[in-house]
C-alpha cells in the first residue's frame, strides 16, 4: 500500500497547488473541502475527493479510519484578516476548532507529519523584517487562530510525538485563486473588478506594502516538506522578499490586463501597514526556492483570469460584529447586498 496524504482546502487556491505537488510525488491524495471558498474544477485530477468540512469531527475522524493517513497538510481556513475581527465565532469555529479536530485525528492514527499553513498575521505591527525567533504579537483574530493552532503543534509534539512543519506564507497570488472574494487576495480584486469594468477600489492612501508571492513558488516547497528531516518540528516563514505598495500594485495589474482603470480610495481600514519578512532559515533548509518577479507572476496570473472569466461570490452574511466595519463592506455584508 502507497503512502496517503489528506489535503485539506484542496479545492481552494493554495490547496490546489500542493495537492497537485503532492501527487506529483507518488503519494495517493485525499482532499476534504467543503467548497465554501474553494471549486470543484481546482481539484487535481487523481485526488479523491471528500465535500466537507474540517469542524465535522465524526467526518475526520472517518477518513483517517478508512485511509489511515501517512501526511496531512492543512490548508483549509477562511484566510480574511481584516474581516475576522467581524466573524469571530465563525473565525474560530473553523479557523481553531476545525485545526484540533485534525490535530487529534492525527495523534490518535498516527500520522507520521502534520504541515500547516499558518500565516504572518502572527506577528502583528512593527516587527520589521518579520523573523521567526519574533515574539508574535497578532492584531486581528485569524492571526491569533493561526498562533493558537502553531502552539497546540507544539504542545502535540510535546505531549504525543507528532511531528509538523509550519510555514507562514504571504499575500500568494495566482491560478486557482477565487478573485470573486471581496474580502481578501487584493490582486484577484483589481483583476475582477477590471474585467466587470470597474474602478479599482484601495483602502486608504495605498501607500501600505505586501510582498506578493507567486504560488509556484512556495507550493513545491510545502508539498515536499514531510521528506527534509532538517524541517521537522519548526517553522518557516515563506515567500517574496521585495515588497510593493498597493499603489504600485494596482499600476502592475492593469498594465497585464491591458486596462486603465480609475482608481478610488477608501477610508482607511484598520490594517498592519507595512508587511514583509526574513525567509533565510527556510532558504538554509529547503534551498533557494522561487522568486517570480511580480510583473512576470501577475502576467501568468492575467492569462489564466483572460480564460476563466470574472467571478461572483456571495457576500458574507454572517457577520456577528457591525461596529467600525469599513462602510465598503457593510454595503456589500449587509441584509440587502445581494439584492
Amino acid at each position: 500500500m502507497g503512502r496517503k496524504a489528506l489535503v485539506t482546502g484542496g479545492a481552494g487556491f493554495i490547496g490546489s497547488h500542493v495537492a497537485r505537488e503532492v501527487l506529483k510525488s507518488g503519494l495517493e491524495v485525499v482532499i476534504l473541502d467543503d467548497l465554501s471558498g474553494g471549486f470543484s474544477e481546482n481539484i487535481p485530477a487523481g485526488a479523491v475527493f471528500v465535500e466537507g468540512s474540517v469542524t465535522d469531527r465524526r467526518l475526520v475522524n472517518r477518513l483517517f479510519e478508512e485511509h489511515r493517513f501517512d501526511y496531512v497538510y492543512h490548508l483549509a481556513a477562511y484566510a480574511a484578516e481584516g474581516l475576522s475581527h467581524f466573524i469571530k465565532n465563525f473565525n474560530y469555529t473553523n479557523n481553531v476548532l476545525g485545526s484540533i479536530n485534525l490535530i487529534n485525528a492525527a495523534v490518535n492514527y498516527e500520522a507520521k507529519c502534520f504541515v500547516f499553513t499558518s500565516s504572518i498575521a502572527v506577528y502583528g505591527e512593527n516587527q520589521l523584517p518579520m523573523r521567526e525567533d519574533m515574539t508574535p504579537r497578532p492584531e486581528d483574530s485569524y492571526g491569533i487562530a493561526k498562533y493558537t493552532v502553531e502552539m497546540e503543534l507544539a504542545a502535540s509534539h510535546k505531549m504525543f510525538g507528532l511531528d509538523y512543519v509550519i510555514f507562514r506564507p504571504h499575500n500568494v497570488y495566482g491560478e486557482n485563486q477565487n478573485i470573486g472574494d471581496r474580502y481578501r487576495n487584493v490582486v484577484g480584486i483589481f483583476m475582477n473588478q477590471i474585467l466587470q469594468g470597474k474602478s479599482l477600489t484601495i483602502f486608504g492612501d495605498g501607500e501600505q506594502s505586501r510582498a506578493f508571492t507567486y504560488i509556484a513558488d512556495v507550493a513545491p516547497v510545502i508539498a515536499g516538506a514531510p521528506d527534509v528531516a532538517a524541517a521537522t518540528n519548526r517553522v518557516f516563514n515563506i515567500g517574496a522578499d521585495r515588497p510593493v505598495t498597493v499603489n504600485e500594485l494596482s499600476r502592475i495589474v492593469s498594465a497585464a490586463m491591458g486596462a486603465e482603470p480609475e482608481i478610488i480610495h477608501l477610508a482607511r481600514r484598520n490594517e498592519v501597514v507595512h508587511v514583509f519578512s526574513d525567509h533565510s532559515k527556510a532558504r538554509e533548509v529547503f534551498g533557494d526556492y522561487g522568486q517570480t518577479p511580480l510583473d512576470e507572476g501577475v502576467g501568468l496570473m492575467a492569462e489564466w483570469v483572460a480564460r476563466t472569466g470574472s467571478r461572483k461570490s456571495r457576500a458574507f452574511k454572517n457577520i456577528e460584529v457591525w461596529k467600525n466595519m469599513p462602510p465598503s463592506w457593510r454595503e456589500v455584508s449587509g441584509p440587502d447586498a445581494d439584492k
